[in-house]
């Protein structure tokens, strides 16, 4: 881009072309009184003769030159930035014992619910060649059971985040050397869903986020059966909070394969009976202004975050920046060499008598 930051300063080119007018078009030629010229029209004009002309416009000129300068003409580079401003997004994942249910599959491969939700919301922060990611977003990490575990806060390193997610494991019995289970009563806890409590310890990490958007994201594959807090009690705190919480139910009512080790130390696969509190689930979505989703495959669980990828959009601002860079030196330094030329010429080698 180019402009003229000062264009008025032009208005000095009027009364330069008068005084241009009066001393170059209107002004008389000095004469001397000869009896007769005629001989002088013989002899031969001279190249400083033909070109005396050009070193008045020589001057006048530079003065143009100046005028331009005043105007400060300047060369401009145009950006675009954009400004983001992020969701804060808080992740509640259910690991109890009923998301070792293998009734998911990833690459052809069968396995558990737990590992599907971790690749998914994976994608979901990262992005792929479905969704775009979450780059702009403070993005919070927790898992619950029969007790809840903050796994990571609210933030924008996302590369942390991911890696925090690995870290989420199914309920371990704690053994001994002989293979003894040596708490019980932990382990069975464990085992149990306490969704009140999760969402009440998501509503504590995001409440106070700077984000105007604030979102709750939480899965889980079965009923609450543990915990201080009933789940309309916890959706009752994040509706306080203006928060909006997307419940996503994990599988189905009925039947679901697992895996388990015999007492022979072999593997093998068993069908349980599972259930999906459906209705709660529906319920926390309305109170807060959010939305249930079911999903049932891998692929419906994608289908789920591209939808709530669409509902919580991120928000951009654009911004267009001009730096510009002053170039009057030019001009002025053109100028001004043009002027003292003039001088030094009408003063040496064109100057003029009388």
């Amino acid at each position: 881009m180019f402009r003229f930051e000062s264009p008025y300063y032009f208005l000095l080119l009027i009364p330069l072309a008068v005084l241009l007018i009066i001393l170059e078009f209107r002004r008389s030629p000095a004469s001397v009184v000869f009896s007769d010229v005629s001989l002088l029209r013989l002899v031969p004009r001279t190249f400083v003769q033909r070109s005396s002309f050009l070193v008045s416009w020589l001057f006048y000129l530079g003065v143009v030159l100046w005028i331009v300068a005043l105007a400060r003409p300047q060369s401009g580079k145009e950006e675009y930035r954009i400004r983001a401003e992020g969701i804060a997004i808080v992740l509640c994942v259910d690991r109890s014992g009923s998301m070792a249910a293998i009734d998911f599959t990833l690459d052809g491969k069968r396995v558990n619910r737990l590992e599907a939700v971790k690749k998914t919301f994976h994608n979901f922060v990262a992005g792929d060649s479905v969704l775009s990611g979450r780059k702009d977003d403070m993005i919070g990490l927790l898992a619950f059971g029969g007790y809840v575990d903050a796994f990571c806060p609210l933030t924008l390193d996302h590369a942390t985040l991911l890696e925090m997610l690995t870290q989420i494991r199914l309920p371990e019995p704690i053994t001994d050397a002989q293979g003894n289970l040596l708490d019980q009563r932990l382990y069975d806890e464990e085992n149990m869903t306490a969704i009140g409590d999760a969402l009440a310890q998501a509503v504590e990490r995001i409440k106070d986020a700077p984000a105007k958007s604030k979102v709750i994201i939480l899965l889980s594959d079965g009923e609450q059966t543990f915990g201080t807090l009933t789940p309309l009690e916890g959706a009752e705190t994040a509706k306080v909070f203006g928060i909006k919480v997307y419940t996503i139910g994990i599988g189905s009512t009925g039947e679901a394969p697992y895996i388990v080790t015999d007492p022979l130390g072999q593997q093998r696969i068993i069908v349980r009976r599972v259930s999906i509190d459906e209705e709660t689930l529906k319920k926390i979505a309305v109170i807060t202004g959010g939305h249930y989703f079911n999903a049932q495959s891998t692929s419906a669980l994608e289908q789920v975050y591209a939808e709530i990828d669409q509902l919580e959009k991120t928000i951009h601002e654009g911004r267009t920046y001009t730096q510009y860079t002053e170039l009057f030196r030019y001009p002025l330094i053109t100028g001004t060499v043009l002027i003292l030329l003039h001088l030094i010429l009408i003063c040496t080698r064109f100057r003029r008598l009388p």
